[in-house]
């Protein structure tokens, strides 16, 4: 049978995109020395536990969905999924292997639990997603590891809440550990933490709030679950609500996790940055 060894977290603002492919100058750089810092050790710990999958939860920017029709859940179920950033001058990543029987797998299972997804045969990537690769996968090492793209809504308002996220999480994980195959699969929720791009508040970071979300979603994650989005927006800022991102991917593993790993940084591109490396209990 399938099963969860871990699950990784971190943020994947375009400007890390700019990075990633300079980590080697910029690592004693003092504006990204602590970002980098932090990434060796999430490395070490992948390269142990050699993941056969990377179920990958993000939110996509305008890539494959816009205003006019945007699911709140979406599963890529495709053999191959190819980086078409909107821009931001990251550059071209080699293709994501995908593993199309488990998606349809993990589709069928969510649907049974009662969670109306969107499927997608063909899906293009942006830096939601190929962003956190190329960070836990250095020089674009990921090519023995297939990928499961799930897309979260974090644009169009109404935006799922934080329990429903987790209970999505929840429904994925129960759908790996049913999944008949032999294989280790590793969660990345992605995205956040506090940051504002726009509007009056733009620049906002709330440390505090961060730092409390770090330390909860670890052994009390029902905690998070309690926020409206509205309470998530006042205290994480509006594209802060990606933490509905995290909270799916921790909902997706058992009960008992092991901290491995957690790291904050402020700030990338006014954008609190967090790293967290969980391992999901045997």
């Amino acid at each position: 049978m399938a099963r969860i060894v871990g699950g990784l977290t971190t943020s994947h603002i375009p400007a890390i995109g700019n990075a990633v492919p300079r980590e080697k100058e910029l690592v004693n750089d003092p504006y990204w020395k602590p970002f980098f810092a932090a990434y060796p050790p999430a490395r070490a710990w992948l390269e142990k536990v050699k993941p056969d999958v990377a179920v990958v939860i993000y939110n996509d920017h305008g890539l494959n969905f816009f205003l006019d029709k945007m699911p709140t859940f979406a599963i890529g179920a495709a053999a191959e999924y190819k980086n078409a950033d909107e821009g931001w001058g990251i550059p071209t990543t080699p293709p994501f292997k995908g593993d199309p029987e488990l998606s349809w797998h993990i589709i069928e299972s969510l649907v049974h639990d009662e969670f109306d997804v969107t499927t997608c045969q063909e899906m293009l990537v942006d830096h939601g997603f190929t962003v956190p690769m190329s960070l836990f996968w250095k020089n674009n090492t990921y090519g023995n590891v297939r990928t499961v793209p799930v897309c979260i809504n974090t644009v169009q308002h109404p935006l799922p809440s934080p329990l429903r996220c987790f209970k999505l999480g929840q429904a994925i994980g129960r759908a790996i550990e049913s999944y008949p195959k032999d294989l280790k699969v590793v969660v990345l929720g992605t995205g956040g933490m506090s940051h504002q791009l726009d509007g009056e508040r733009a620049g906002f970071i709330n440390k505090k709030f961060d730092l409390m979300c770090l330390d909860k979603i670890v052994n009390e994650p029902e905690v998070l679950t309690r926020y409206s989005i509205h309470e998530l927006v006042r205290e994480a800022g509006a594209q802060g609500a990606e933490f509905i991102l995290w909270l799916a991917m921790r909902g997706a593993l058992s009960g008992k996790v092991t901290k491995i790993l957690s790291n904050y940084h402020i700030a990338v591109s006014n954008t609190a940055t967090g790293l967290l490396v969980l391992e999901n209990a045997a």
